[in-house]
């Protein structure tokens, strides 16, 4: 396998996890460093739970993030179908060639039976697996047993005598297994549905991978995917495990370890930026020669190797994330982020559906003074209703003891008649305006700063205070000014 082919195959049964986009990232990031290919595989045997809604649902958040695959559902490639349930033919084929070298047969137990043989196997202090009872029936004892209705799975057959077993595994080092731990494996149920474990090896081995990079949860499926490739003389791929992910109890990451979103298309919807998401999930797991946190996904490819992949646990550091991103948010083009928060500010019934040439030019000074305290776009609306609704003192018993400080009624109302007269009301000139105020003023910055912010906007910080008269303009700036003077 002289040219690198990756795959990512996820399940469609639900919303993608923030684990399972990672191993995508780092598949994606593998096959662009080495100049590769990408494979997108829809492992959709489950069929009770596997939809076509939810698979629009992994390629919708791959779409957004910007992880583009070059072969796979959708995309097409000489090597499909990548779909599993279209491939039951081809899981038959090789089915039957294990059946034919004696490395598979039929079992006919029921679920009582397997119940109780794993009851006594713990109550004998023996591995709860399955005692090979099956293994050696005749084609008699088969027939006998299929006349009575009985269903059969058929199991994989481990060696008879010890055997080691050892993942030479990219992020882990070698990592040894006995085939003692191992029971005879189930390969297809009885309904002729193949098993996780036989199916990937068939699809790894007939797509070409060459490096399997999946979540350190499948380490324990690798030993017995090695025993089929081997029994179906298949090229071993590499295999890298990518560490867990865990939540700030450091617990596996899941709304139980206490994070509010554990799928990505949370993240989605609450206006995160895909580049800061790739920035961030990149780290976990990860890292950089030079240790920089803020990478574009250039910086990231051109640096990325499974030999810097940690094989220790990676937290999920919300904080860091929010971090991250804000970075983003204020280093993005100012019309992206208005777009982006258009749809948060139209739902809280800040702004119209239709806006004039005047209220756009608003709305985008609004955005670009707020976006410096934004971590993620949806939480504008938490910083703009000073903006849009009549300003009232949550608690004005602070408001008066601010206003009746010494001098503040003079500071109020000398910047009340320097701006009455202000006719340019651009940030600039605002801000030249509230020096020159402070200039003939008898107070300090504080006095004068903290009274105006709080009688402008009720609040002990925020915007630039001139931003906020700039928006407001000197119709309600004024107001606003009268309105703490008659508190005094």
């Amino acid at each position: 396998m002289s040219e690198t082919r990756v795959r990512f195959a996820p399940s469609p049964t639900g919303q993608i996890h923030i684990g399972n986009i990672r191993t995508a990232l780092f598949n994606w990031l593998y096959a662009k460093k080495e100049e590769g290919t990408f494979i997108l595989r829809i492992e959709d045997t489950d069929q009770k739970r596997s939809t076509a809604e939810f698979e629009e649902v992994i390629k919708q958040e791959m779409e957004w993030l910007g992880l583009d695959w070059d072969e796979g559902v959708q995309a097409g490639g000489e090597l499909g179908p990548y779909r599993q349930s279209e491939r039951i033919d081809i899981y038959e084929e090789y089915a039957e060639k294990l059946l034919a070298k004696d490395l598979a047969y039929y079992c006919y137990c029921t679920p009582e039976e397997l119940d109780e043989m794993r009851k006594q196997a713990r109550e004998n202090d023996q591995a709860p697996k399955y005692d090979g009872r099956c293994r050696d029936l005749s084609a008699v004892e088969r027939e006998k047993l299929e006349a009575e209705g009985k269903e059969a799975v058929l199991r994989f057959k481990l060696p008879k005598s010890e055997k080691k077993i050892v993942v030479e595994d990219l992020v882990h080092g070698n990592v040894e297994f006995s085939s003692e731990v191992l029971d005879d494996f189930v390969i297809v149920k009885s309904d002729g549905i193949p098993t996780y474990n036989f199916a990937v090896v068939v699809d790894d081995h007939l797509m070409e991978i060459s490096h399997v990079i999946r979540g350190e949860d499948h380490l324990s499926n690798t030993p017995k995917q090695m025993l089929l490739f081997e029994a179906l003389d298949f090229e071993v791929p590499n295999f890298a495990h990518l560490p867990m992910i865990l939540g700030a109890d450091r617990s596996k990451l899941s709304k139980r370890s206490g994070e509010d979103y554990v799928y990505i298309s949370e993240y989605r919807k609450q206006g995160y930026l895909p580049e800061a998401m790739l920035n961030f999930l990149s780290l976990l797991g990860w890292s950089p020669a030079d240790e920089e946190e803020i990478l574009s996904i250039e910086e990231i490819i051109g640096q990325f190797g499974l030999q810097e992949v940690n094989n220790s646990p990676a937290v999920f550091d919300v904080e860091k994330l929010n971090w991250l991103n804000g970075n983003y948010i204020r280093e993005a083009k100012l019309d992206r982020i208005v777009e982006l928060a258009t749809p948060y500010l139209r739902e809280a019934g800040y702004i119209e559906e239709e806006l004039t040439e005047q209220e756009y030019a608003d709305l985008e000074q609004i955005v670009d003074t707020v976006r410096g305290s934004l971590d993620y776009v949806a939480q504008i609306t938490e910083h703009v209703d000073i903006f849009f609704n009549e300003l009232e003192y949550e608690d004005v018993d602070k408001a008066e003891e601010i206003f009746k400080q010494e001098d503040v009624d003079l500071v109020l109302e000398t910047l009340k008649d320097s701006l009455d007269t202000l006719e340019d009301y651009s940030s600039e000139a605002v801000l030249e305006e509230l020096r020159a105020v402070l200039k003939e003023l008898p107070v300090g910055g504080r006095l004068f700063y903290h009274p105006v912010r709080y009688a402008l906007s009720g609040q002990d910080s925020g915007p630039e205070l001139y931003n906020i008269i700039s928006i407001l303009g000197k119709e309600e700036t004024l107001r606003r000014l009268d309105k703490a003077l008659s508190l005094i």
